[in-house]
C-alpha cells in the first residue's frame, strides 16, 4: 500500500465507476415499502420516429407519405400488425409478445404540451412536467415521490451517472450503472476496507457502494451484465436487467428512471433495417432483460416509454426524418391492462398533418402519465394537478390503463 502510494481520495475516485460510489454517502439498503408496485420511466431522448415504432399500416396515405421509410406487411422483415390499422417495428419482436399478452399499450399522436422543435426544451416539458420550457426547476417523478409516500429515503433509482431532472428535487433519489471496469478482486477489497476501518463515513460509503453492486449483480452469470465498456453503448441489456434485479428485490427501488438516448434520425434511419431498427432491436431485448430480471415482480410493475417529440411524417432528403410534433408512447408491464391501441387518428392527410409536415399531437401526455400514478401509485388527484403537474387541471387523467 506504501509502495503505491493510495490515498483515499485516490481510492474514492478510481472506484468510482465500478462500484457506484457517490460524492456524498447514501444507504444503499433500501427499506421495505407499505406497497409492493414497481413504476419505470424509460426516456426516450432525441425523438423518436413515432410513425415507425407504432406504423400506422391501415391508413391509406402511409405509404405514400412514408416513402423510402414506409414498413412492409411481408417480405424479409414484416412489421407486428396489431389491429388492422396500427403495427409494430419488426425489431420491436418482444413487446409484439406483451401486446399479445395484454400487457402493452400502444398510444399515437401523443406529445407533451411542447409545440416547437429544440431538442432541449422538449426533454425540459418532457421532465419537469410543466407546461413551457423552464417554468419550474424540479422533475414531475422526484415530486409524485411523497404522494406515493416514498420521499424518506431512496426508493427511487435513476439508472445513469446522476440522476435526470425528471427525478431531481427535494425528495431522496439515487442511481447506479453497471461497471466500467473489472470489479477488483477481493484481496484487494480486504485492503481498501482495512484503510477504511477507522473512517465511518469512508468505511459506510464503501459498504453501501459493495452493497447495491452485489445487489445488481444478484443471479446472473451472463457476461455482458458484468462490464458494459464505452464501445457496448448498444447493448441495452445491462441496463434493463440491472434495474430488474435490483426492482426485484424485497428491499429494492421501486421507482426507477432509465434514460436512452440516441432516437435523433435525421440521416439514414431504414425502415425494417438500419440505424432506427438497430437501436430498436436493443430497446426490445432490454426490455424483455428487464422483464426476466424482475421474475414475479413484473406482475406489479408499470413501465412508461416516452420521448420528447415525433417526427415529420415525410422523410427527408438524407433517408431520415426531422423534428417534428405528436409521435408515439408506450405503457407495458405485467400490472397493464393492455393489448390495444390509443390513439386519436386524424390521417396522414396533407390536410391532416400539422403545418403540412407533422403528426398533430391530439393527446397530453400529462394524462397518461397521470393515469400511470394514480391508478398504479395511488396518487390523488388533488396532487396531480397541482403539485405534480402544476396547471394541468384542464389535461384528463387517463383510466383502465392498469389491471384491477
Amino acid at each position: 500500500m506504501d509502495r503505491t502510494r493510495l490515498s483515499r481520495r485516490t481510492l474514492l475516485s478510481g472506484l468510482s465507476a465500478s462500484l457506484c460510489l457517490w460524492d456524498a454517502p447514501l444507504n444503499c439498503a433500501f427499506a421495505a415499502l407499505p406497497g409492493d408496485r414497481r413504476l419505470v420511466v424509460v426516456i426516450l431522448r432525441g425523438a423518436v420516429d413515432g410513425l415507425a415504432v407504432v406504423p400506422p399500416h391501415g391508413d391509406k396515405d402511409y405509404a405514400g407519405v412514408r416513402g423510402v421509410l414506409a414498413l412492409q406487411t411481408d417480405g424479409a422483415t414484416p412489421l407486428h400488425d396489431l389491429d388492422g390499422m396500427f403495427g409494430l417495428h419488426p425489431a420491436l419482436a418482444n413487446m409484439k409478445s406483451l401486446f399479445d399478452a395484454k400487457e402493452l399499450i400502444a398510444f399515437q399522436n401523443i406529445c407533451s404540451p411542447y409545440r416547437e422543435r429544440s431538442h432541449f426544451d422538449g426533454q425540459n416539458v418532457l421532465e419537469t412536467g410543466a407546461s413551457r420550457p423552464h417554468a419550474v426547476s424540479d422533475g414531475w417523478l422526484n415530486r409524485a415521490l411523497a404522494p406515493m409516500g416514498l420521499a424518506d429515503g431512496p426508493h427511487a433509482l435513476a439508472v445513469a451517472q446522476t440522476p435526470p431532472l425528471l427525478l431531481t428535487g427535494a425528495a431522496h433519489a439515487t442511481s447506479w450503472m453497471p461497471a466500467t471496469m473489472p470489479t477488483p478482486d477481493p484481496a484487494f477489497l480486504a485492503q481498501v476496507k482495512l484503510l477504511y476501518d477507522r473512517d465511518p463515513v469512508l468505511s459506510r460509503a464503501l459498504d453501501d457502494a459493495l452493497a447495491l453492486q452485489n445487489m445488481a449483480m444478484l443471479a446472473s452469470d451472463d457476461p455482458s451484465d458484468k462490464k458494459m465498456g464505452p464501445g457496448a453503448a448498444a447493448n441495452l441489456t445491462p441496463l434493463f436487467a440491472g434495474a430488474g434485479r435490483l426492482l426485484a428485490g424485497n428491499q429494492g427501488p421501486r421507482v426507477a428512471v432509465l434514460d436512452i438516448s440516441g432516437w435523433d434520425t435525421h440521416v439514414n434511419e431504414g425502415a425494417g433495417d438500419g440505424a432506427l431498427a438497430r437501436r430498436l432491436t436493443a430497446l426490445d431485448g432490454g426490455i424483455d432483460a428487464m422483464r426476466v430480471a424482475l421474475g414475479l415482480a413484473w406482475s406489479k410493475t408499470a413501465v412508461v416509454m416516452a420521448t420528447e417529440f415525433g417526427r415529420t411524417a415525410h422523410p427527408n432528403g438524407n433517408g431520415g426524418t426531422d423534428h417534428g410534433t405528436g409521435g408515439a408512447s408506450f405503457l407495458l408491464g405485467g400490472a397493464v391492462s393492455g393489448g390495444f391501441v390509443r390513439a386519436e387518428w386524424t390521417g396522414l392527410s396533407q390536410g391532416a398533418l400539422k403545418d403540412g409536415r407533422d403528426q398533430p399531437a391530439r393527446t397530453d401526455l400529462r394524462g397518461l402519465f397521470k393515469g400511470v400514478l394514480a391508478e398504479h401509485m395511488g396518487v390523488p388527484a388533488s396532487a396531480l394537478n397541482s403539485v405534480v403537474f402544476p396547471d394541468s387541471g384542464t389535461v384528463a387523467v387517463m383510466n383502465g390503463l392498469i389491471r384491477a
